[in-house]
């Protein structure tokens, strides 16, 4: 357990690297509080609906379902992917930062535009895959800059709270997005997509703003890298890309197996939003215990309560019932995992003091995008794969089988550097005690 001084120290370093440390000292000790300044106030898209469009023989465009799966990917790893870059540009040069907003609204509007008009698969991994997901990655970056600029003691929460947003939004969309593609096709559904996008987003726009003046900031200051030196990070990473692999395969193909198990159509949007439903209160849940317990403990809990529905739910039976709660206690573990990722901060920083949390929030969302973007097309090879079973009314015999063991051995293994500290405590305590007989 950590202790209470450490605690409160490691949590406010994240301000103070954003503090000026030369004349403006005194005009940066006057800046509003973190955690309770009055401005210290995502569009996610249920893209299993799409995929199960897509795969039906109502779309247009044919092609194998990992291809269609490559998109789903893409739209998150992709922005996953340019985060360390875009956070280490914004660091060097805070006053793009007013810029990336209004630009990434710009193209992720253009691209929900334009995929509505191309006839391929290729043109939708570029253009709802690729470019959306660069739009998306503008938007995001200057508000997980802010947000490490406002939050400290309750960063944890905080995060929470915006990835339990993410999961909100998500939760409607499915029977959004469901409706209209059967009332009036997939082109209109698109187009309305892009609308609702800049209405939704362009608002908030003009309340989004830093703790610290642009001004105020210094440009081009050193960026500690010696944490890159650190096993810790790596274990941590390990973990963030196995989880990511697992994590992107039911939230894709969760209403494709409702329609090959036999489930009403209805059932697929509710899966969905079961998923994303439970996946707001992870966040929220695992947020705030980041805030209050080590990395270890916290990445323990979202493991475990990851893999179990896996393995004893989802892979065990067909029944809806049994399905729905799946989707519920995975939801709810799995999609909060991004939640721990400020006690990981926390934790590596107690290796390395200068390392900026911003720029390491952004290299673990890095490690996300990895995962996201091999978890596409190796989730399509998965399903290609005969079922384990053949007879037995069992998710695993399903063509889904292999896929499902998949996401509960990764869920499991999510928790890489946990096991890698326990095993070198283990290690350790051999060693004394061997030391200890010989002597």
């Amino acid at each position: 357990m950590l202790q209470t001084d450490s605690h409160n120290t490691d949590n406010r370093r994240s301000v103070d690297t954003l503090q000026m440390l030369d004349e403006n000292v005194a005009t940066a000790n006057s800046l509003p509080p973190t955690d309770h300044g009055r401005d210290a106030i995502g569009y996610s898209v249920a893209f299993g609906i799409f995929q199960e469009y897509y795969t039906s023989d109502k779309s247009h465009i044919k092609a194998a379902p990992g291809a269609f799966a490559t998109i789903g990917a893409l739209q998150m790893g992709i922005m996953y992917l340019m985060m360390p870059l875009a956070f280490m540009a914004l660091s060097w040069f805070p006053r793009l930062r007013p810029w990336c907003g209004p630009l990434g609204l710009v193209i992720t509007v253009a691209s929900i535009c334009a995929s509505a008009y191309v006839t391929t698969v290729g043109g939708l991994i570029a253009t709802q895959g690729a470019l959306y997901s660069i739009g998306c990655g503008l938007l995001f970056s200057p508000i997980s800059k802010y947000m490490d600029e406002w939050f400290s003691a309750k960063k944890g929460l905080a995060y929470g709270i915006m990835w339990a947003g993410k999961s909100l939004v998500g939760m409607v969309m499915p029977f959004v997005f469901s409706g209209l593609l059967s009332r009036f096709g997939l082109r209109a559904t698109l187009l309305s997509w892009a609308v609702a996008s800049a209405v939704m987003m362009l608002p908030t726009l003009f309340f989004l703003k830093p703790r610290v003046p642009l001004h105020l900031q210094a440009q081009n200051r050193r960026i500690s890298l010696a944490f890159l030196r650190q096993t810790s990070f790596w274990m941590m990473q390990v973990g963030i890309i196995i989880q990511a692999l697992g994590y992107v395969m039911p939230s894709t193909y969760m209403a494709s197996y409702a329609t090959d198990v036999g489930y009403s159509s209805i059932t697929k949007p509710i899966l969905i939003a079961m998923f994303s439903l439970s996946g707001t209160f992870g966040a929220l849940f695992l947020g705030m215990m980041s805030d209050r317990l080590n990395a270890t403990k916290v990445i323990l809990i979202s493991a475990i309560g990851s893999a179990a529905p896996v393995f004893l739910l989802w892979g065990l039976s067909r029944h809806l019932a049994n399905v729905i709660m799946f989707a519920l206690v995975y939801g709810f573990f799995a999609g909060g995992f991004s939640s721990t990722w400020t006690s990981m901060t926390r934790e590596i920083q107690r290796d390395d003091i200068g390392a900026d949390p911003s720029l390491l929030f952004g290299l673990l969302m890095g490690g996300r995008g990895v995962g996201f973007v091999v978890g596409g097309p190796l989730s399509g090879a998965l399903i290609a794969v005969p079922g384990l079973l053949t007879d037995e009314a069992l998710g695993y015999a399903t063509k889904y089988g292999p896929m499902i063991l998949c996401t509960g051995f990764t869920a499991i293994l999510s928790a890489w550097a946990p096991f890698w500290k326990i095993s070198r405590s283990l290690k350790s305590k051999v060693g004394s005690t061997q030391r200890v007989r010989a002597v």
